[in-house]
Parts: C-alpha cells; sequence; structure tokens
C-alpha cells in the first residue's frame, strides 16, 4: 500500500469560475505546480477527485471534460508533475449516485484501485464537502483551503512535510 494526496480540481488546482471545462477558462493557480513537486518527492501519489455536475446538468459534455483534462495533465507534465489517477463524478447533484462528493464513492474506488493507505494519506479541497467525502473513505488526514487556514494548495507544503 502507499500514501496519497487526494485533491479536488476546482478551487484547489485551478480557480474555480464555476464549471470551468474550456482550456482558455482554466488557470493553474499560482504555487500549484511547486507545492505537486513537493509532494510527489514526499513519495505521494497524486489522485484527482472532482464533482462535474456541469456535464450531468448538460452544460458542457463529458468529451469536453475529457479534453480539458488531457490538456491540464499535458501542462502538469511539463512543469515536472503527473497525476497517478483521476477520478470525476459526471452526475448531476439530483441522482443520489454514490460518487458525489460529499459521498464518498470516488475515493473509495482510488483507494481500492490505487492500493491506498488511507490513514497515510490526505485529503485537499476548498468545500466541506471534499472533507466530509475523504472522512466518510476513511482519509485520516484533511486540509480545507479557506480563508482561516491554509489559502492554496501551495501553503499547505509547510502542513504536509512526511
Amino acid at each position: 500500500m502507499t500514501k496519497a494526496i487526494f485533491l479536488d480540481r476546482d478551487g484547489v488546482i485551478n480557480e474555480d469560475f464555476g464549471y470551468v471545462h474550456k482550456i482558455e477558462n482554466f488557470h493553474f493557480i499560482p504555487g500549484v505546480f511547486e507545492a505537486l513537486r513537493h509532494f510527489k518527492s514526499l513519495g505521494y501519489k497524486l489522485i484527482l477527485v472532482t464533482n462535474q455536475s456541469g456535464i450531468g446538468r448538460g452544460y458542457y459534455s463529458e468529451e469536453d471534460f475529457k479534453k480539458l483534462t488531457q490538456w491540464m495533465q499535458k501542462r502538469l507534465e511539463k512543469e515536472g508533475v503527473r497525476l497517478d489517477a483521476i477520478y470525476y463524478c459526471p452526475h448531476h447533484p439530483d441522482t443520489g449516485c454514490d460518487c458525489r462528493k460529499p459521498q464518498p464513492g470516488m475515493i473509495v474506488r482510488a483507494i481500492e484501485e490505487q492500493d491506498i493507505d488511507a490513514v497515510s494519506s490526505w485529503m485537499i479541497g476548498d468545500k466541506p464537502s471534499d472533507i466530509e467525502a475523504a472522512k466518510r473513505a476513511g482519509i485520516a488526514h484533511t486540509i480545507l483551503l479557506n480563508k482561516e487556514g491554509p489559502k492554496s494548495l501551495f501553503d499547505t507544503i509547510s502542513i504536509i512535510k512526511e
């Protein structure tokens, strides 16, 4: 088993403008590349877990999401970072699926498929639903980015040391 850092996307990796699905609207948050390289250097797998209800709402297609995700991965790789896995929930909030955060489905699936040790792992999110999903999945450590605590992924470097 290995340790992982689970990351929300919008608001953690990129600025959250609401239903970000176009490359021209995707802006990495300052310091994100440095933070992700730091986590990798400590031996963590990086796993993205993101709600994408814009698909279920009909705002954009699953193909649009996949195109943006592929672009994001290539951009991260240019900066020396590779996400180990990406999980997303395309469902409308009213469907009652088990993968939409705060439900733990995406994280539980990642733990099983990626052979993750939940006790040694972290979740970093910008919404209480991110943290709730992680706790329901048994993730031991969580960080909620907000005005009272760390404000960006870069700020978490001083928290996650080893």
